[in-house]
């Protein structure tokens, strides 16, 4: 059956959204910017970040659970950095995080903005809160350009394209590959390795890529020195950083605006925006 995200007609025009922060908060900051009309509440798991400051002087809510004496005892039993995404200490995280959001807000909010958020997300939240969580990802998600840092850049150059863009979509129990609302306005990459000063590396890199006929991230990653390595992360990190900006900043406010407009509505896996169905890759801009 589908169903609209966010209905005003029966939830006002002003909904409760939470946005999950671990740093800077941009991506909150933009959202803002461009939708204030609603209710923000911020959460972070790193006490103190850069985004509480901004939250504070919108006079929005902030809500604060440092997840490090989770993940401590997640460590303690399972090994450094071989905590199972869905361990039961992850878990209660989760639940104790949204049971502080839903006693601030007083219910279940209307969307969570993972605006930055450095934790993996177990299936307990998607379980209890699809398909009202957005995130945004520096990648053609529907290529399959995910992973974390520079990869999914590194992906695009890797696979000979031209362009890169963000893409805005709902989570799922996936990695980064759940429906798609949106993807940006594609960035062209030698303008960006070109405004960056990066082309004798870009160059070297191709080179590279055709001479040991490289199709793959992880033949990339097993043939490359660390030099090679160091350049990619660093045209990627540019590309990456544009990204941001024109891409991030523009399809996050724009997908807020379009859900609590009621435009957006859902049916299983399937998107649709003013009732018409999206094809895998959302609406590009």
């Amino acid at each position: 059956m589908k169903n609209l995200i966010y209905d005003p007609a029966i939830s006002g025009s002003r909904a409760n959204i939470v946005c999950f922060v671990s740093g800077s908060g941009t991506n909150y900051r933009e959202i803002v910017k461009h939708n204030p009309v609603h209710n923000y509440y911020v959460f972070t798991n790193r006490p103190g970040c850069d985004a509480t400051e901004i939250a504070r002087k919108n006079n929005h809510p902030v809500i604060e659970l440092s997840h490090i004496p989770y993940l401590r005892e997640a460590r303690n039993k399972y090994g450094a950095g071989k905590a199972p995404r869905n361990s039961e200490q992850r878990i209660r995280y989760e639940q104790d995080t949204l049971a502080l959001i839903e006693k601030s807000i007083g219910k279940q909010p209307d969307l969570i903005c993972l605006a930055g958020y450095d934790l993996l997300n177990t299936d307990w939240l998607v379980d209890n809160y699809y398909p009202r969580i957005l995130n945004v990802h520096p990648g053609d998600t529907a290529k399959g350009y995910i992973g974390l840092a520079w990869v999914a850049s590194a992906k695009a150059i890797i696979a000979g394209d031209n362009e890169v863009l963000s893409t805005l979509f709902f989570v799922d129990k996936g990695e980064d590959d759940g429906p798609i609302l949106l993807q940006s306005h594609p960035l062209n990459i030698i303008e960006v390795v070109q405004q960056r000063q990066l082309m004798t590396d870009f160059n070297d890199l191709q080179a590279f890529l055709r001479q040991n006929s490289i199709h793959d991230f992880a033949a990339f990653r097993q043939k490359a020195d660390e030099s090679q390595v160091d350049a990619m992360a660093s045209i990627c990190n540019a590309l990456q950083n544009s990204l941001k900006e024109k891409g991030d900043w523009v399809i996050y406010p724009l997908a807020i605006q379009m859900i609590t407009q009621g435009r957006v509505a859902m049916e299983g896996k399937q998107v649709y925006v003013n009732d018409r169905p999206l094809p895998v890759y959302g609406l590009r801009l």
